[in-house]
């Protein structure tokens, strides 16, 4: 089958609502699984949604692998808590291993992309039995910095790079919601000078078809944009959680993929994937690809994905 999946075709797949760690995540469930293959969970970024998997759910599912997508905490169909302090990366993973018990599978392969990316890594290093393998994508695993993330960026950058911008609860949100798919569209970072315009939304990405941008749209209209910003705004309190986490590196079998063209990449470098993967099995830099790999090159994300699993982790 092609690797780009109709929303049509994704909607059919149904979804279900699993309890875990005090709230419900809405969580696709697709494909049979098996002995000899371990179960994959795919963890998203902001601002996106398990949908944002749709090409590979299938894809893995057809392999014969057991495969759960869910809408992370404060996104979509999911639990969205109003207290800023629910969404540390602690927490996160907590859910995630509550995920788990609910599957009745003792550990699986994490993917993440973006924020995905940075759980599924702390989920190595905080929950390593439970951890088979771990990929990611665009957000590459960090050293714990020697002081809070967020004055670092800020006096790397300036009070208007985006993740500085979003700390502030209720202004970032109410400027992304204002204009929905202007926001999904947008071809720069968010930033308050970007949120001062008011110019139309550009033209969706060739990878994104009319279908598929109205899937986010009418999600995020309904759900604003808070439970994901909230991510952001427990960077410096997720630093002082994650302490015990310091010296711990991370031993399972592991994958690191991102687009040449991700602007992730300027701030945060992939140089020292050494220092925190001692079994780095791949680093694939897809040519000319930007941000939203997954989306934007299926096919190739997924030969990478399956290869890895395939070979690596069976």
């Amino acid at each position: 089958m092609t690797a780009h999946v109709p929303t049509v075709e994704w909607e059919r797949l149904g979804s279900r609502d699993v309890a875990t760690n005090g709230i419900t995540l809405r969580v696709v469930d697709h494909g049979e699984g098996g002995d000899d293959r371990p179960l994959v969970v795919l963890c998203h970024g902001f601002p996106e949604l398990a949908f944002s998997w749709r090409h590979q759910v299938l894809a893995l599912a057809e392999a014969g692998y057991r495969v759960l997508a869910p809408d992370m905490r404060g996104y979509g169909g999911s639990s969205r808590p109003e207290d800023v302090e629910a969404y540390d990366v602690l927490t996160l993973c907590a859910d995630l291993a509550g995920l788990l018990d609910d599957a009745g599978a003792d550990d699986a392969v994490f993917v993440g992309h973006d924020w995905g990316a940075s759980v599924v890594w702390h989920m190595a290093l905080a929950y390593p039995e439970r951890v088979r393998a771990v990929v990611g994508m665009s957000v590459p695993p960090q050293p714990r910095p020697p002081a809070p993330p967020v004055p670092i960026l800020r006096s790397h950058f300036s009070d208007d790079f985006y993740i500085v911008w979003f700390q502030e609860p209720g202004v970032a949100d109410r400027a992304l919601s204002r204009n929905v798919r202007r926001t999904l569209v947008a071809r720069e970072l968010w930033s308050a000078a970007w949120a001062a315009r008011d110019d139309e939304p550009p033209p969706a990405p060739p990878w994104l078809d009319d279908d598929e941008l109205d899937h986010y749209v009418r999600t995020f209209e309904k759900t604003g944009f808070t439970g994901g910003l909230n991510y952001y705004r427990n960077l410096d309190r997720g630093w002082a959680l994650t302490e015990r986490l310091a010296d711990r590196r991370i031993n399972q079998p592991s994958l690191f993929l991102t687009g040449s063209k991700d602007p992730v990449g300027r701030f945060m470098p992939p140089a020292g994937l050494d220092l925190m993967l001692t079994d780095l099995r791949g680093h694939v830099v897809l040519d000319g690809a930007g941000h939203w790999v997954q989306q934007e090159r299926p096919e190739e994300v997924n030969a990478a994905l399956l290869e890895f699993l395939s070979a690596e982790v069976r």
